[in-house]
């Protein structure tokens, strides 16, 4: 990790934030990103003096485009960017109203769109590069049907991310798209969702946001693909096909 210049989006808290303490600690240098600038400089605080604040809405391009410009002028190149902002939702598919939908896309899918669009010339300039996806056991099984909007906002982007990497890993190999899928993790997650929700603390199963970020530090040094944060995910996701009837 040593040396490694990190974009992580979603910074102010929960995963992103345990994630900058982490990387921090081993020797990386960050540029932090969230639209909270009190949380957002306190994190960046606790991480000394190789984190970089950077106050921005990730739902906007020309946001996330200074973003890129902001880091770079700053620690010269980008080694990894992680898009980890992200909101929920709790309203069953039957309820669900236009705008429930448009703001789970903006949210969910074309911030990581952007991420991934605005630092590729960077990348594809130096011929590598690393973008992590943070996605969600939801992105793979649909068990939560007051989330339906934000399960379909993680299915879209879990796809984008596959379509991204088969794209650019043609002209450009050393260039790696990873996605990480957590199940229930315990922070501000369900509380901060659209129309509210449960405390994701008080869900069973829990994972920490320091488990999570232990994770995606790992995928970072392997570059794995996929990775999900607990043991036995896969399986419970073949599981669930299995169960549908879903063809091998």
């Amino acid at each position: 990790m040593q040396d490694n210049v990190v974009v992580i989006t979603g910074a102010s808290g929960g995963i992103g934030a345990a994630l900058a303490e982490l990387l921090s600690g081993r020797g990386a240098s960050l540029a932090l990103v969230a639209r909270r600038e009190q949380a957002l400089r306190a994190v960046a605080g606790h991480c000394g003096a190789q984190a970089h604040a950077i106050v921005a809405d990730v739902t906007r391009r020309d946001q996330v485009r200074r973003v890129v410009d902001e880091s770079l002028a700053r620690f010269g190149r980008i080694d990894v960017w992680v898009n980890n902002a992200g909101q929920g939702i709790s309203r069953p598919p039957s309820q669900l109203t236009d705008d429930d939908v448009d703001e789970m896309v903006r949210i969910n899918v074309k911030s990581v769109l952007y991420g991934m669009q605005e630092v590729l010339p960077h990348f594809a300039s130096r011929g590598t590069g690393h973008v992590i996806n943070v996605s969600s056991m939801l992105g793979r099984i649909p068990f939560a049907v007051n989330r339906s909007a934000y399960i379909g906002a993680k299915h879209f982007m879990n796809a984008l991310t596959a379509s991204f990497r088969a794209e650019v890993q043609q002209a450009h190999p050393g260039i790696q798209f990873s996605l990480v899928s957590p199940g229930v993790v315990s922070t501000d997650f369900g509380l901060n969702a659209l129309h509210g929700g449960p405390d994701s603390r008080q869900l069973p199963d829990s994972q920490s946001a320091e488990e999570v970020a232990m994770v995606i530090a790992e995928v970072i040094r392997s570059r794995r693909p996929d990775v999900y944060t607990r043991p036995g995910a896969h399986d419970r996701v073949v599981q669930y096909y299995d169960s549908v009837g879903a063809d091998p």
